[in-house]
């Protein structure tokens, strides 16, 4: 049973919240379940992450990162010029394409490719002008205190 989700109600209402919205529609999505390449998320820190991907048999030429708005994508493809006959073939070198939706202000730090393991880091960078400020409190003499005027035509006596 798939449930669709109408937004439009939300759109004639709210204003900027579309990324929003998209996010929510992207996960309502139901793709297709592929566990493969295997892959590990964590945090290790307050604004960082890592992944780690297991991608045996894949060298650094034949991997490619690409770090697009809000997305990182991490696409493996083999080279066909090999002649080998296999009498069984455990080791997957198939092509993969893997997506990871990124949130706002985070960055790729670094990729390494070490043993078989493809580990990138993320770094989570807040503009200067979007981190909290603290916002001095005047006293003194800076601030004038005027009487409260009245607002209006003043009457006259008849």
């Amino acid at each position: 049973m798939r449930t669709t989700l109408d937004f439009s109600p939300l759109y004639r209402s709210s204003v900027g919240f579309d990324r929003v919205f998209d996010l929510l529609e992207t996960a309502s999505r139901i793709e297709t379940i592929d566990n493969w390449p295997p892959y590990d998320i964590a945090r290790t820190g307050d604004d960082a992450y890592r992944i780690t991907m297991v991608v045996a048999g894949f060298s650094q030429d034949e991997l490619s990162l690409t770090h697009e708005p809000n997305m990182l994508v991490v696409s493996g493809s083999k080279s066909g010029d090999e002649k080998t006959e296999y009498l069984h073939r455990g080791i997957a070198g198939r092509p993969f394409q893997r997506r990871f939706e990124l949130a706002d202000h985070v960055k790729v730090a670094r990729a390494n490719l070490e043993n078989g393991l493809l580990t990138i880091d993320l770094q989570r960078e807040i503009p200067e002008e979007m981190k909290p400020r603290r916002i001095e409190i005047a006293t003194g003499p800076g601030l004038s205190k005027s009487e409260p005027r009245q607002i209006g035509a003043e009457k006259q006596a008849a």
